[in-house]
């Protein structure tokens, strides 16, 4: 099936798809639209029983879904494109990269998961949707798309609640259970296209795990989480997104200072500071971050702001160096200075990133030789100790 869709932008410009979320069209867009056809050639189009384009009969599943991305490319007679996809089209762009990755250039994956839920309760919404059509889904829908401020806005409400309403019923249907069938979080090592990854910090529907999975998964690729932004983070972050894409589709980041006045200087603290949360939690784990938010106090607020932005959303999100090589040199910076209590924190952020207990060891080997026998022997004591109350046995 070729599916409806339209091209604004420069003729001769690289193309970039944009793919649609589940209960929307191609006018989910119309915020990215100005700023990316500037410089691109914008590819929009409907998923299958979405917009306009017809709903087959289901169940579908995420082959369906892409071959009619290929069927529109090969149609257009475009080779090579940059690709972008919310939710729904998120996963519809991993598929492509994974299956046919000599046609994705560069891709970018917004409030998405390559695992979302139980199988069961997405073939319970579809049978739902089928039996009481999806004007029943709209509040509810609404409730997840945007933060409550924004959901509440009539504007907002009228346009979207009436595009979750005009899907089709079955197109609707056939689109859970294509997300219900999908395998794609074993796949995400077969990603070659440079990646950008972007969560909604309040997305209750794909909270920004999902996002440091599919991150963490695909080889290089690049986390941004948004404050203040819940699943259509296109919509409600828009400015922040046309930035993003505009950057990753042209081929690299354009930096700014961190002090520059105006509104561009107070989105890049932002960005650092939702990408600083987000990595903090992976690398250090939910409960330690929760006890260190709540202890959090008016005079301690500006220390806790400043390590999320620089230690976390700028060093520790960094992509030149691999995450379990930084554990490796901050076990061993702190093994040096004595500093036990954050050594304890990173010997369990660094069985969490994947290294080693025999890495450990030789980690703190190196410390007894290069900083002496006193503090590498506290060192492994203290190790040890989080090492068996994790349930491993460290060797030591």
């Amino acid at each position: 099936m070729i599916p409806d869709y339209e091209l604004t932008g420069p003729p001769q410009a690289p193309v970039v798809v944009l793919s649609n979320s589940l209960g929307t069209d191609r006018t989910m867009w119309d915020a990215q639209l100005p700023a990316l056809s500037a410089r691109f050639r914008v590819l929009r189009y409907d998923q299958r029983g979405h917009g306009k384009t017809p709903a087959t009969s289901g169940p579908y599943d995420l082959e369906l879904l892409g071959r009619d991305v290929l069927d529109l490319l090969d149609h257009l007679e475009l080779g090579r494109v940059h690709f972008a996809g919310v939710s729904l089209g998120g996963m519809t762009g991993m598929w492509l990269a994974c299956n046919a990755p000599e046609r994705i250039d560069r891709l970018a994956l917004l409030c998405t998961s390559a695992a979302l839920g139980a199988a069961s309760d997405w073939r319970e919404r579809a049978e739902f949707v089928r039996a009481n059509g999806t004007s029943a889904m709209v509040q509810s829908t609404l409730q997840r798309w945007f933060t409550p401020e924004l959901a509440s806005g009539q504007d907002v409400s009228a346009k979207y609640g009436a595009m979750i309403a005009a899907t089709d019923d079955e197109g609707y249907a056939g689109c859970c259970e294509a997300i219900a069938t999908m395998e794609l979080d074993e796949r995400l090592g077969e990603i070659t296209a440079p990646t950008l990854v972007v969560a909604g910090y309040d997305d209750p529907a794909t909270p920004p795990e999902h996002a440091e999975r599919i991150a963490g998964g695909v080889a290089g690729a690049r986390l941004k989480v948004l404050e203040n932004a819940a699943h259509l983070a296109n919509v409600e972050r828009s400015e922040q997104v046309d930035r993003l894409l505009d950057e990753h589709f042209a081929g690299g980041e354009q930096r700014m200072s961190v002090g520059a006045e105006g509104a561009a200087g107070e989105e890049v603290v932002q960005d650092r500071t939702g990408t600083g949360t987000a990595v903090r939690r992976q690398v250090l784990g939910d409960a330690h971050v929760d006890r260190a938010n709540e202890r959090t106090t008016e005079f301690t607020a500006p220390f806790q702001d400043f390590i999320t932005r620089y230690a976390w959303g700028e060093l520790w999100a960094s992509e030149e160096m691999d995450r379990p090589t930084r554990s490796c040199v901050t076990l061993a910076i702190l093994a040096a200075t004595g500093n036990h209590d954050e050594l304890a924190m990173h010997v369990r952020a660094a069985r969490r990133n994947g290294v080693a207990v025999e890495t450990i060891r030789q980690v703190l080997m190196h410390v007894a030789v290069y900083a002496g026998v006193p503090k590498a022997n506290s060192a492994f004591a203290l190790a040890d100790r989080i090492l068996s109350e994790e349930g491993e046995q460290s060797g030591a």
